[in-house]
């Protein structure tokens, strides 16, 4: 296919006079085939404006290695710069987690610290739940640690300390910051004294000689127990007894077994209570409080069926 012809010039092209084509930066000019110079369109030249950049001795410009590096520069720049941006929620909260282990680190230690320095020193000792034993003769004996920071009372001391003491069965320390350590005591509770060649042996319930005086005891019962302390017959009257009403408790004045399902007490030194063993102390304990009321003459009681009292 032949292209059209190219279109007639005008008056004002005709009169002006020709310019020479400017010459292909980057290109050889080459002539066209002699057979088709009136077929070939005319080349336009490249605008400077958008190429190659000119230097100045009319050449391109040439790009060096310095141009490489400081590109490549700029590329690792951005990429650093769009990394820490995709990044940065992840990064704040990096820096809140370790803020806060930091905080509670630092929290930590200046409260062990604390702890353990001399402004956390023993100056009082204070013994509560004392009733036959005396709170100052206890204090006394714990004086050791006045001066000792809390954290550091010395355990085995203190035990050492209270093991001196029968009528203590347990106890437990309590720190009152700044200055103020609490002792609480559980006394043991005594069921009767146990008559010797000694004198009058006061006993727990788990056979534990708490004091031994020449005389007995006012309010403690004459223990007539078939069994060493520590025993099985032992135990269960020990037990019975703990179980007692408190009024029933006042006039006790004798415990009496052979075996752990014969536990009989005397009250006033004149009245029975057969007991039976210490299984079901606590409903024992009932039917009797209402057998008494409803036959307080009666000379002898016998709950060991709670279910059928009866009084005689």
């Amino acid at each position: 296919m032949r292209r059209p012809a190219p279109l007639p010039a005008s008056p004002e092209q005709e009169s002006a006079p020709a310019q020479p084509p400017l010459p292909l930066r980057g290109r050889r000019e080459t002539s066209p085939p002699a057979g088709d110079a009136d077929e070939t369109a005319p080349i336009d030249p490249i605008d400077p404006v958008g190429g190659v950049p000119e230097a100045e001795d009319g050449q391109g410009a040439e790009v060096t290695s310095g141009d490489v590096w400081r590109a490549a520069r700029a590329r690792r720049k951005a990429l650093r710069a769009e990394i820490r941006r995709f990044t940065q929620r992840s990064r704040r909260r990096r820096i809140i987690w370790l803020s806060s282990i930091g905080v509670a680190v630092l929290v930590l230690l200046g409260s062990v610290l604390v702890a353990y320095s001399p402004l956390f020193a023993v100056e009082k000792i204070t013994v509560a739940g004392t009733k036959a034993l005396d709170a100052k003769e206890v204090e006394k004996a714990l004086a050791g640690q006045l001066g000792t920071p809390l954290a550091l009372v010395d355990q085995s001391a203190v035990k050492a300390a209270l093991v001196k003491f029968p009528l203590i069965e347990t106890y437990a320390l309590e720190a009152r910051p700044p200055h103020d350590l609490t002792v609480r005591i559980v006394e043991r509770t005594p069921i009767g004294v146990i008559k010797s060649d000694a004198g009058y042996t006061l006993v727990d319930a788990a056979g534990v000689a708490l004091s031994t005086t020449s005389a007995q005891p006012a309010g403690q019962p004459l223990l007539d127990i078939g069994a060493a302390p520590g025993s099985a017959v032992f135990e269960n009257a020990g037990l019975v007894v703990r179980s007692l009403p408190a009024d029933v408790r006042a006039r006790l004045t004798g415990v009496r077994a052979s075996t752990p399902d014969d536990v009989t007490l005397t009250l006033d030194g004149k009245v029975a209570i057969v007991w039976g063993s210490a299984e079901k102390s606590a409903e024992k304990a009932l039917a009797l409080t209402r057998v008494m009321k409803a036959k307080p003459d009666a000379r002898s009681y016998d709950v060991s069926s709670p279910a059928v009292p009866l009084a005689g």
